[in-house]
């Protein structure tokens, strides 16, 4: 295990924000697919191209060569998702989690204001999108999880119509437990595509797929591409890659839950864990639990959680704990896990992270579920102007100004002065034709 300090940990948690990272095994993939060697960019680009043009019949044709399955009809059927049933324990489990998130988005401040003073009146109007487009993804696990911590959002901010995409498996069937989760959140419309096929029908429409208005949810690395590429002509959440968590911890942490908490983000695909602490003592226990809690994992999550930990892992020794937030804030990560002797304390420091979990009992693994705050949160260091998905992500803010003459006559010469600074003519005249209105001075 490397230990980096000084400038050159600053340099391992320096990040180039605009790149997304291809692993060699997927460009091997798109060229046994492909027949020729593509980049994922233009492989995103054909698909969008081909669904733009051809509708349903391109879905089923990605879906088919993609997934390895023709579906005889995209939609779940209504009696597919009432007679999904999966285990009562795991019901129970989807039950607390939607009641728990839409809790917490509930008391989530979600409404606009009118406020009249000498002026008039001047405020915002809030008003929720037509229709939102959630990605659930299924490929190596049902991300039950996504559809929960995306749709509660959504449906707390007033969306009425949500649809739901998720690749079916092999046999073209979609995991029952998506479907009891869609169930629980009265949710009817559910379709089985996914990848970059799917944005592609949520961004721009099929027959049985109707465009939306944005669509939230993350993906791999094709579905990051082509979120990027149909932003504009829909809306988009953000553009949530590989996960990271990053972990800043002291003497006083326990070596088992610092490796537990690494590892419980290093299982994910790409995912990459990071490690700050003040004490080098730590750092050698971590190091012999992390082998240690790798070794017991089953296969394939040791064989997932090993590449994240010797591809991607970084382990830094920082001089005090100031220095741990400066580079934390530096790397601005999607989880930042505080396991210190007194993390509170460094909460005021905290400036750039999707979520901070504070203490040996806010383990970013329960956050993935059932603590409230939804788990789509920013990745590669866009949490230094991004914000994990909330109920704004889901609302139209729209001005509202209500101006009387007297305001007009108080505000409106200094307009006319900024307009014709900036060269535009008419738009002081226009201001002036109140300053002039004789109508006007009677409406006061």
């Amino acid at each position: 295990m490397q230990v980096l300090e000084g400038l050159a940990a600053r340099a391992a948690l320096t990040r180039n924000f605009n790149e997304i990272p291809v692993p060699g095994a997927v460009l091997d993939r798109i060229e046994a697919t492909f027949g020729e060697q593509l980049s994922p960019t233009q492989v995103v680009e054909r698909i969008l191209a081909d669904v733009q043009a051809r509708g349903d019949a391109a879905l089923l044709d990605w879906t088919e060569r993609l997934d390895g399955h023709r579906p005889a009809r995209l939609a779940v059927s209504a009696e597919e998702i009432a007679s999904a049933s999966i285990s009562p324990e795991l019901h129970d489990a989807v039950r607390l989690a939607i009641a728990r998130v839409r809790a917490f988005y509930e008391a989530q401040p979600a409404h606009g204001f009118l406020e009249h003073g000498p002026d008039g009146a001047l405020g915002q109007l809030v008003r929720p999108l037509g229709r939102v487009g959630v990605y659930v993804p299924g490929g190596l696990a049902p991300l039950i999880s996504t559809l929960i911590h995306t749709a509660v959002p959504a449906q707390v901010a007033g969306v009425q119509d949500i649809v739901v995409t998720t690749p079916p498996a092999r046999d073209g069937s979609v995991h029952p437990a998506i479907l009891v989760a869609a169930r629980e959140l009265g949710l009817t419309r559910v379709y089985r595509v996914g990848g970059a096929q799917a944005i592609a029908a949520l961004a721009y429409g099929t027959q049985t797929i109707g465009a939306v208005d944005k669509i939230a949810g993350p993906g791999n690395l094709f579905v990051v591409i082509a979120k990027r590429l149909v932003y504009g002509q829909t809306g988009i959440e953000s553009l949530p890659g590989p996960t990271e968590t990053l972990v800043v911890a002291d003497d006083s942490a326990e070596a088992r839950h610092v490796a537990a908490d690494l590892l419980a983000q290093a299982e994910h695909n790409g995912a990459e864990p990071v490690l700050i602490s003040t004490s080098r003592d730590l750092l050698l226990r971590v190091q012999t639990e992390l082998n240690g809690q790798l070794e017991a994992l089953p296969e394939p999550n040791r064989a997932w959680a090993r590449d994240s930990v010797q591809a991607r892992m970084k382990v830094v020794l920082a001089a005090d704990l100031p220095e741990a937030l400066e580079l934390a804030n530096l790397y601005a990560p999607e989880h930042l896990c505080l396991l210190t002797r007194d993390p509170w304390s460094l909460l005021g420091q905290v400036r750039r992270a999707g979520g901070v979990f504070v203490g040996e009992y806010s383990m970013e693994a329960l956050g993935d579920y059932v603590a409230g705050p939804s788990h789509v949160m920013p990745t590669g260091g866009t949490a230094r102007f991004l914000s994990p998905v909330n109920v704004r992500d889901f609302q139209n803010i729209i001005s509202v100004v209500g101006l009387n003459a007297g305001a007009v006559r108080r505000i409106g010469p200094a307009g006319a002065v900024l307009a014709r600074a900036e060269g535009l003519e008419a738009h002081a005249r226009a201001i002036e034709s109140r300053l002039t209105d004789p109508a006007g001075a009677q409406r006061t």
